[in-house]
């Protein structure tokens, strides 16, 4: 890039200035290549950490929602249990209902039954003074306690 004009001097000075100037755009682009490259690294380590950041922010995410979903699993076993328990009770108070309204309409026909032959019993019993039957017989219509005896009945009678 000499100059064909000017003395060797001149010249000689004009490649100096040149050569320096060469020197000094070498220089500059290795510092603008440098600064891009500081750059560019301190670009990837932010976007490093922000990967890490949201990889750990997962992370923390996945195990709330493992200790939810154990709570969760939790309570579902709970209610089960108590839905299974109530289900029980239920089946044997359904029991007991029907023992109970067997047991009415056992004790409501004798009712009638001795309402219907009021008159008669009371004058055949005066008659009949040679037919003694024990007092606790199991015969004895107004001897209703074999009627009186406890519901039996439980859950497991019913699985």
């Amino acid at each position: 890039m000499a100059s064909s004009s000017g003395t060797s001097s001149g010249s000689t000075s004009m490649i100096h200035q040149n050569s320096g100037s060469e020197e000094d755009l070498t220089a500059l682009m290795d510092q603008r290549k440098r600064k891009r490259m500081i750059s560019n690294r301190e670009s990837a380590r932010r976007s490093r950490m922000r990967k890490q950041k949201h990889l750990d922010d997962l992370t923390g995410q996945i195990s709330q929602l493992k200790k939810d979903n154990e709570q969760i699993i939790s309570s579902l076993n709970i209610t089960s249990q108590h839905y299974m328990n109530v289900e029980a009770e239920n089946s044997v108070l359904r029991a007991q209902a029907d023992e109970l309204s067997n047991r009415l309409q056992s004790l409501n026909e004798i009712a009638s039954f001795l309402n219907a032959n009021n008159g008669g019993v009371h004058a055949a019993a005066a008659d009949s003074s040679c037919f003694t039957e024990p007092h606790d017989s199991f015969f004895n219509p107004l001897n209703l306690s074999y009627l009186n005896q406890p519901i039996t009945a439980s859950a497991e009678m019913f699985y």
